[in-house]
């Protein structure tokens, strides 16, 4: 009698095992490498035919030349194998000093900006990894930028429109620019 039910038993977990754990994850791997080829590929950004980033992870920018991105929670920063926000409260001694050390940092790279510093440039996001930010948070670093490259405002502001998201269906969220993507086009800029 047991030999009767170990027999069914072990076909079904041999049939089950293929199905569910070779055909239908190669289904859908080809599937998306078919359909979505980008997205299955990681988002890669690529200059040269080198990948340099990727659309949905942010990377750590802090050359004054260059937009800045959301901070990280990260350890290190950016570490997308160890995606985490911090778990401070808002009034938390730690958290409250790490905000005012980032606005600081904000203000000491562009003194003569007297308007307040836009709150995703000093707080961390949830994951950590956020790739991009408000576009209140772009045009706030483009006198600093315009400065450091030489270059004019105008050219900077353009470069930020051109990588900006706009909401969801055109309704929900707010426009986010790519920190990663207008950077690699500020690089790309001549005097």
């Amino acid at each position: 009698m047991i030999r009767e039910q170990i027999r069914p038993a072990l076909f079904s977990f041999v049939l089950l095992t293929l199905i569910t754990g070779v055909l239908y994850p190669l289904s859908v791997t080809g599937i998306a490498k078919v359909f979505f080829r980008n997205q299955s590929e990681g988002s890669l950004i690529l200059k040269n035919g080198k990948a340099v980033g990727s659309e949905h992870i942010g990377q750590p920018f802090d050359a004054p030349q260059y937009l800045w991105g959301r901070p990280s929670a990260t350890s290190p920063a950016f570490n997308a194998s160890s995606s985490s926000g911090s778990n401070y409260g808002p009034m938390h001694a730690d958290y409250l000093k790490a905000v005012g050390d980032r606005a600081k940092a904000l203000k000491d790279a562009d003194p003569s900006h007297q308007a307040h510093v836009p709150v995703d440039l000093v707080t961390a996001s949830g994951s950590g990894l956020d790739p991009q930010i408000s576009l209140a948070g772009a045009y706030y670093q483009v006198s600093r930028i315009a400065r450091i490259r030489g270059i004019s405002e105008d050219k900077i502001k353009k470069i930020i429109e051109k990588n900006t998201q706009g909401r969801f269906l055109g309704l929900l969220g707010e426009p986010a620019v790519n920190v990663l993507k207008v950077n690699l086009d500020l690089d790309e800029v001549k005097k």
